[in-house]
């Protein structure tokens, strides 16, 4: 049997956190073995409002072999324990969606079962009291894992960044082009295409790229992806009906919270992400149920300092494309969906993308079989995602507005009404696979809002009732007394990665 033809050249079109992300991480891997161009315009801006982000973050970092320090200081970066939901379940309720583990599971049997039987007994602290991170995020607390300390939660302490992702675009250059990567400077006029393949793309100077696969990074266009390849686009407004967006930073509040902020408004909601030289918000809503004005005012009103720049609207439709790679051309970032930056999900889904891509790398012959593999999983990834959004709206109980009444009556998927049922009936909670929001990430989002266990697993009766209660009360002391232990956010920063103002 002859070798199959190894790919020579791959071109990345669009830079944003998207294209350099998915350049430096290539260059790294493929070690000078393909050619890679990377064709951005200086005229053509990019939406970069994805500054906050999810633990996996570090791994992708990892394997570049960046120094976080380093990383942290060059991107304004903080560090993010959670996020904080504030009037999701009702006006007036806050919970926090922490990273990391609950208490140690007991015998057979999860923590959280154990917790689940005192609580429905009035005998159990709040579910964050059980926590490391929520309690260390509520205490403007960090510290960075201490392995040494074997069997404490100090020894696991699980976090991501807040940063600024332009800055982190920038810095993601500077190591993609140390190793290697080309980036061609130019406005793309045409794409020329036939059979169902991208063979060049003809820039307005005159100058023709070509390669054997093109990653498409153009954003929410889909250049190649889309208006080129015509492959289409699943809506998902039906599940997720907010479609406008506005962005705007304003200057810094006093003390740096390790931890981004959720707030629901009328008909959708405001974030608020810390950076070391300012707060990055954005009011995330729905035209059918808001004006531009009326968003405009509520964003403005909400910000914790003056806005340093007029808000930027940002229009969206909630989906993804129906195939993530079609013929030679993979869309990773807005040009391959979106999904509201309600759980940080954004820069994840383009890491995951990018490992999915090396994971079925091709030759030139583009095996079949792979590509459907890769939109397979790509869809189930997204799709799950998806339907833990869907969760934080539909489990609602506001009656402030008819945008939240729409949201608790809407048809949701049947695989997100399953989930709530097993919760409902048990407090049981199944991971689907390797999804990424393991089972603590649906219990904090699902009691946070009030949705509530009737009964808990059987198997927990097996251990004495005074046992249980004090279990959960050692596990409760020793998380306030670890919380207690670490310094303060501010002190983390400016010891280890405090930027340049």
């Amino acid at each position: 049997m002859q070798p199959q033809e190894p790919l020579q050249s791959l071109v990345i079109c669009g830079g944003g956190t998207a294209g350099w992300m998915a350049a430096a991480a290539l260059a790294k891997t493929l070690r000078g073995k393909v050619q890679i161009r990377l064709v951005e315009s200086e005229e053509i801006g990019t939406v970069g409002v994805g500054e906050a982000t999810i633990p996996m973050i570090r791994r992708f970092n990892q394997v570049l072999e960046i120094d976080e320090d380093e990383f942290l200081r060059a991107t304004h970066g903080t560090i993010k324990l959670g996020i904080e939901f504030v009037n999701w379940g009702r006006v007036g309720d806050r919970y926090m969606h922490g990273f990391g583990r609950l208490g140690p599971d007991l015998w057979a049997v999860p923590f959280d079962q154990y917790w689940q039987k005192q609580y429905q007994a009035g005998k159990a602290k709040d579910l964050g009291d059980y926590a490391l991170s929520r309690l260390a995020a509520y205490d403007n607390k960090f510290m960075r894992p201490r392995p040494d300390l074997e069997g404490s939660p100090l020894a696991d302490i699980h976090y991501a960044f807040h940063f600024d992702a332009s800055l982190y675009a920038q810095y993601l250059r500077q190591k993609a082009e140390a190793w290697g990567v080309q980036r061609v400077e130019g406005k793309i006029v045409e794409v020329e295409q036939a059979d169902g393949l991208v063979h060049a793309l003809r820039l307005q100077s005159g100058e023709r790229v070509a390669a054997d696969l093109f990653v498409d990074c153009s954003g929410f266009r889909g250049l190649l992806i889309e208006e080129a390849l015509k492959t289409g686009y699943d809506d998902w407004t039906h599940l997720l009906p907010c479609d406008r967006a506005l962005a705007v930073p304003c200057s810094n509040a006093p003390r740096l919270l390790p931890y981004t902020r959720s707030t629901a408004h009328r008909a959708g909601w405001q974030w608020r992400i810390p950076l070391q030289h300012r707060i990055g918000n954005g009011h995330v809503y729905c035209s059918q149920y808001m004006s531009d004005d009326e968003a405009t005012a509520i964003l403005l009103k909400n910000l914790d300092g003056e806005p340093l720049a007029d808000p930027r609207p940002i229009k969206f439709k909630t989906g993804m494309r129906k195939k993530a790679w079609n013929g030679n051309v993979v869309a990773l970032g807005l040009a391959c969906g979106f999904m509201e930056p309600l759980e940080s999900t954004s820069i994840h889904l383009i890491q995951t993308g990018i490992q999915r891509l090396l994971d079925f790398f091709p030759n030139k012959a583009m095996s079949a079989p792979d590509v459907d593999e890769f939109n397979r999983q790509a869809r189930w990834e997204w799709e799950r995602i998806r339907d833990f959004i869907v969760l934080h709206y539909h489990v609602n109980q506001r009656t402030d507005s008819p945008f939240w009444q729409h949201c608790q009556t809407m048809e949701v998927p049947a695989t997100l009404k399953a989930r709530m049922a097993l919760y409902e009936a048990h407090g049981r909670i199944v991971r689907d696979g390797n999804e990424l929001f393991a089972e603590v990430g649906w219990l904090q989002v699902m009691h946070g809002q009030n949705l509530r266990a009737r009964g808990y697993q059987p198997l927990v009766d097996v251990v004495p009732e005074p046992d249980i209660q004090a279990y959960l009360d050692n596990v409760a002391q020793v998380m306030r007394k670890c919380a207690d232990f670490m310094p303060t956010h501010e002190a983390f920063i400016a010891e280890h990665c405090a930027s340049a103002r």
